[in-house]
């Protein structure tokens, strides 16, 4: 029988996406689970506000662990968590942050490059050894799905940002990641050409007004998550619903 992370490693194929429709907890675990998921990803976002933090680091890292163990105990499918910045920009320290986090049986994680409450991205070579690190500390059976947050930081998604993106990609590639992740990318050609141009599975995100997963698919995309906007769409309901009912 295939590990989790064998399984979930499987499901990324270019033109054949899997859809990762993002959790934060046990309950939308089991909902998205009865929709006929076959992986889950919490999103740090959703987590966060669920849970009454916020984004941007800010949920203890002890409740990162107790809520993936309680989603991994409430259904048995392989789960990756978004653990932003992986709580350090020390790699060491970011190293054994993750490793504590496969240690419970999360079969990857999101880790990102921009600069937790501060400006901009890291520099590439500092995010290519955090990487190097968190590949060191956890071994081969990990996904590490590596997030440049380049498109979010600048409006001009022009060809010089792409060629920097795929510049990153092929530095996390080379520094052990498993995946390569694109946020707010949402010009197809552009995703052709990290697909051709980049030897990891990219993923992109089924943000408002994105394009249709079928046209992702045609152009290479191996993994679409949805980010917060499950979570902020359901609230949405929740506030009008509760509106209905009290006034």
């Amino acid at each position: 029988m295939p590990s989790k992370y064998e399984t979930f490693a499987a499901l990324h194929v270019p033109g054949d996406p899997v859809i990762l429709y993002n959790i934060w907890d046990p309950g939308s675990a089991v909902a998205v689970a009865a929709a006929g998921a076959k992986a889950f990803a919490t999103g740090s976002h959703p987590v966060g506000d669920a849970a009454g933090f916020g984004d941007g680091q800010k949920v203890p890292l002890d409740y990162v662990f107790a809520n993936a163990s309680r989603i991994m105990a409430a259904v048995d499918l392989p789960l990756t968590v978004d653990f932003e910045g992986a709580y350090s920009e020390d790699p060491l320290l970011a190293g054994a942050n993750v490793a504590a986090l496969a240690a419970i049986g999360v079969i990857g994680c999101n880790f990102e490059d921009q600069v937790i409450g501060g400006e901009g991205v890291h520099p590439l070579k500092s995010q290519a050894k955090r990487i190097e690190a968190i590949r060191k500390a956890v071994g081969d059976a990990f996904f590490i799905n590596a997030r440049t947050d380049l498109y979010i930081k600048s409006q001009d998604h022009d060809a010089a940002l792409l060629d920097e993106v795929i510049e990153r990609g092929k530095a996390f590639a080379d520094a052990g990641a498993s995946g390569f992740f694109v946020p707010r990318m949402a010009d197809p050609k552009q995703a052709e050409r990290v697909v051709k141009e980049v030897p990891l599975p990219l993923n992109l995100i089924a943000f408002p007004g994105a394009p249709d997963k079928k046209v992702w698919a045609n152009a290479g995309v191996a993994r679409i998550s949805h980010g917060p906007f499950p979570h902020r769409a359901l609230m949405a309901k929740l506030t009008e619903m509760a509106s209905a009912a009290i006034n």
